[in-house]
């Protein structure tokens, strides 16, 4: 695996990375709570982490909005997998709902099950976990932190309760 730090808006985050593509982005809490083993090598400038580099360069500066062309490779249950690539589907500036991405799956009963592979999102940002809301408008959670969701709802212009 190759890992780099990325010095963002929302703070420091960490890219990990191998061949097949990006496998995780670490939100600051992350980098806090975990350690990168040993093996890992340090590398800002491995392919993949470059590319991801520029495309959250450009995310932050609003112009970015689509990342379904990226090599992200997160590891995970078929079912988080699907869970996962609905979230890609939700479009920049808007929201969705658990049980909107539940019934997009055929599988309206799985509703807690969305939103346990929402919470197990290993790429946030790129794959937009943040821009699933209550059907309130609130905030329902996130791995980040609140306050790191809502400066990502905020810069996509996205409205909700807090």
């Amino acid at each position: 695996m190759y890992h780099a730090l990325y010095s963002s808006p929302v703070g420091m985050l960490r890219l990990v990375s191998d061949e097949k593509g990006l496998r995780q982005l670490w939100l600051p809490n992350e980098i806090e709570e975990k350690f990168c083993p040993a093996e890992w090598i340090e590398d800002g400038d491995f392919s993949i982490n470059r590319q991801i580099r520029d495309c959250l360069d450009a995310y932050f500066a609003g112009e970015k909005r689509r990342f379904d062309n990226l090599p992200l490779a997160p590891v995970g249950t078929a079912f988080q997998q699907s869970v996962w690539k609905a979230l890609l589907t939700i479009p920049y500036g808007t929201i969705s709902h658990y049980s909107v991405i539940a019934n997009a799956l055929n599988n309206p009963k799985a509703v807690r099950a969305v939103g346990g592979a929402v919470g197990r999102n290993p790429i946030s940002i790129l794959i937009p976990c943040h821009r699933v809301l209550g059907k309130d408008l609130s905030l329902t959670g996130y791995s980040g932190g609140l306050p790191i969701k809502k400066a990502l709802l905020d810069l996509e212009k996205i409205s909700y309760r807090s």
